[in-house]
């Protein structure tokens, strides 16, 4: 068969769609992983339901591929993921056109209806959809905290980390099919291990890491402030392969609005460990999220929270409006009572401060040279990263084609120029 999975959402869901694949490819079929229209045998949909655009989106991909399987051109649709394992009784009512509707957690029951097993012999294969040089890993599943914004503790359940063995089992075999940067990923990388080894095991499976030969970067997605272990920040000072970069949500520095969300931490505590970053990894690309709009927020501390980000100049920001999300503790607890225009022009106001703050630490690297690894071509461009930008959500560096790079190498790149998300550079003159 000829069977293609659609994947929407996070990288977490591009993983799990990656372990489907591979166990379909070891069945003898041809796989498929985009969403474009095709003459398919099967389409499976794995779906986000985190939040409202979200699930748009999952629904409109539902409705294209029961709209191709009515003209004949594929022979059976399922679905799964976050929005099937939130809504499935909703969806079975809603569409009986979908042959099959699983949830998180049935791969047993989307490969026996696809005419397959579950074979554990299979369990650390993946078929890499990424650019072959980096490849996510998600070290654990669900989560433990309870912010009351969130959703994902009553869609994902408890977190469940994968062990040490089968992650470098894994590991091993993505840096034998050329992965040179691993991306590692969870709900909290924070509390890794901590339900299998009653501690922290994050520093340990750092170690483990760094010992793969051919694994050039380690990068750390998805930390929670409170509880980090600060050993992390040691390791990331001593070891090269570990990334000077970490993704650590913040959400909000008001300790009214940190405690109403549930976060665990106020702003003295989560002020010391940014403080620890910087001092323990002086060159380190802090990115964080931000969530405004929350109910509560008032306007005295929205521009808290402004003048924190003015102050402390993170690296990379993404901003998201509150969500009013089903189940959420938010949803039982408060009104969704702040206006969407008032989130969208909070939302606009933080971007615009952190779009002077990018150009002004953009154009501070110009002159200076670092090593880059190049992820593909684009006209008169290769486009590449330096270990302080992860891919697709954080600066590029555009390279002119002063000489054939190959993607998936590393070059060391003068910067030339700066913009506000990106960067332009040159490896003439540098030696190799």
């Amino acid at each position: 068969m000829t069977i293609r999975i659609v994947t929407l959402g996070c990288s977490k869901n591009l993983v799990d769609s990656e372990h489907l694949l591979a166990r379909f490819r070891a069945a003898g079929h041809r796989v498929l992983f985009d969403n474009r229209s095709a003459d398919t045998d099967v389409v499976i949909i794995n779906t986000c339901g985190f939040i409202l655009d979200a699930k748009e989106e999952s629904l409109d991909a539902i409705f294209q591929f029961i709209r191709e399987k009515q003209e004949g051109r594929l022979r059976k649709l399922f679905v799964m993921g976050c929005l099937t394992e939130r809504y499935r009784e909703e969806l079975t009512a809603e569409l009986p056109e979908v042959d099959g509707i699983f949830g998180v957690w049935d791969w047993p029951g989307i490969l026996q209806a696809t005419g397959h097993r579950l074979d554990d012999a299979l369990l650390t294969d993946r078929l890499v959809t990424t650019p072959s040089h980096y490849a996510y890993l998600k070290i654990s599943e669900g989560c433990n905290r309870s912010c009351a914004f969130c959703a994902i503790p009553d869609i994902r359940g408890k977190q469940r980390s994968v062990s040490l063995e089968l992650l470098m089992e894994e590991s091993r075999k993505l840096v034998q099919g050329g992965v040179k940067e691993l991306i590692l990923i969870a709900q909290d990388l924070t509390n890794y291990g901590f339900d299998l080894y009653r501690k922290r095991a994050l520093p340990e499976l750092l170690r483990q890491l760094t010992g793969i030969e051919g694994l050039e970067w380690i990068r750390l997605h998805y930390a929670y402030p409170a509880g980090f272990p600060e050993e992390v920040i040691v390791l990331m000072a001593s070891e090269e392969k570990i990334c000077n970069y970490i993704d650590i949500p913040i959400q909000h520095i008001n300790d009214p609005l940190l405690k109403s969300m549930g976060r665990g931490h106020t702003r003295r505590m989560l002020e010391d460990l940014l403080r620890k970053f910087r001092t323990g990894v002086p060159d380190i690309a802090l990115r964080t999220t931000l969530l405004t709009g929350f109910p509560g927020e008032t306007d005295a501390a929205f521009s808290e929270l402004m003048e924190f980000m003015a102050a402390f100049r993170f690296d990379r920001v993404g901003v998201f409006p509150y969500s009013h999300e089903d189940d959420t503790p938010a949803f039982k607890q408060f009104a969704d009572h702040i206006p969407e225009k008032v989130k969208s022009e909070r939302v606009g106001k933080l971007m615009e401060l952190q779009q002077e703050i990018s150009l002004e630490l953009n154009e501070a690297k110009v002159g200076s040279t670092y090593k880059v690894l190049v992820d593909r071509r684009e006209g008169s461009y290769f486009i590449g990263r330096t270990q302080y930008d992860s891919p697709e959500v954080d600066n590029e560096i555009l390279i002119k084609v002063d000489q054939e790079l190959k993607p998936g190498h590393f070059y060391q790149v003068r910067i030339t120029d700066a913009e506000v998300f990106d960067l332009y550079g040159t490896t003439e003159g540098i030696i190799p």
